[in-house]
């Protein structure tokens, strides 16, 4: 990839992100993202890529979607891309911290292909890479991981989402002295987290979404960390009834015909292929990652997060938006 398209990728989450604060607190998670997903389309569109969507977002909670296989741009370098429009829907609607719009490009066939659905997931740090195995309990990689930081296991941080289906879990990890910092949503920033040298967070674990896992794995790779998953079906996750069931099998029948198996340990490798990706990541909301879009009439002020993974060179980007000079058809989304 041309090293200009890390600033064009930049933009498109930047915009993506505009779209969402629009939608700031007012209880309208898919109003946000059905808006931020238009300008993220309309924004590729006018990037110079010839592009796929590889990884989209939406069928999980029935939201709006740039869908798999759909093409972007006007043509250019060959580029798979994995989107969330806003990682973090309910907390920009509720007005809650650490909503983000991510995109993460690379050459073609860089990137797992898989279903829109949940998908298991651990991650950690430079310090400890290579000794995680998620066919392991998760209490036996707590103690490998701690062991390789040098870490006792009442000084280890972990991130997870704070989810029902994680309560067990929490308790398991908090009955081992381990500090457990529970987020409403979010993993991709609290799998970032794991590799910045100023982040206390050691390690990420939840289960939630797959296009999160691969935008993950994506960076992480970009940042020398280790993340291991696998792909749940729903009913797996949410409860054996008749219709999570239904809903798990058709999301099998979707692994299949795309060559992916759900239940296997995926490593890094695995879903992101190459290290020669950019991710891009612009705060909505005030964040541990990044800072949110502040306003004061048509002018807004954005945090961008723009990382290369072949050189691993992390930009932290700071923008004023005087958004009545947008394009015509992002004003509409962002006014």
């Amino acid at each position: 990839m041309k090293r200009d398209l890390a600033m064009s990728f930049s933009r498109v989450t930047e915009g993506a992100a505009l779209a969402g604060y629009k939608w700031l607190g007012r209880g309208d998670k898919n109003a946000a993202d059905g808006a931020a997903v238009e300008v993220m389309r309309s924004l590729l569109n006018k990037t110079e890529i010839s592009g796929e969507i590889v990884i989209g977002e939406g069928e999980i909670d029935d939201a709006p979607m740039l869908y798999i296989g759909e093409n972007v741009g006007i043509g250019g370098d060959a580029v798979d891309i994995a989107v969330d429009p806003i990682e973090g829907t309910r907390m920009t609607a509720m007005g809650q911290s650490n909503a983000l719009a991510v995109l993460a490009a690379g050459e073609k066939g860089s990137f797992l292909k898989a279903p829109d659905m949940y998908m298991e997931k651990l991650v950690v740090g430079p310090g400890a890479k290579g000794v995680i195995d998620l066919e392991l309990p998760l209490t036996e990689n707590l103690e490998n991981i701690a062991k390789s930081l040098g870490k006792t296991l009442d000084t280890l941080v972990v991130t997870t989402l704070a989810k029902p289906r994680h309560d067990q879990v929490i308790a398991d990890m908090q009955a081992m002295g381990v500090r457990v910092f529970a987020v409403p949503d979010g993993d991709v920033a609290a799998s970032i987290l794991t590799c910045m040298p100023d982040s206390e967070v050691d390690v990420m674990y939840c289960i939630g979404g797959a296009p999160e896992g691969v935008v993950s794995a994506a960076v992480i790779r970009a940042l020398d960390g280790d993340m291991h998953a696998r792909l749940l079906p729903r009913h797996e996750v949410k409860g054996d009834t008749e219709e999570n069931r239904k809903h798990g099998e058709l999301e099998l029948e979707r692994c299949a015909e795309m060559g992916v198996t759900a239940g296997i340990v995926l490593k890094m490798e695995d879903m992101a292929r190459s290290d020669n990706v950019v991710f891009s990541a612009t705060g909505i909301t005030k964040g541990d990652l990044l800072e949110g879009i502040t306003r004061t009439g048509n002018i807004a002020t954005t945090e961008t997060l723009l990382i290369r993974g072949r050189c691993r060179t992390i930009r932290r980007i700071k923008s004023i938006h005087y958004l009545e000079r947008k394009d015509p058809e992002v004003i509409g989304h962002i006014l």
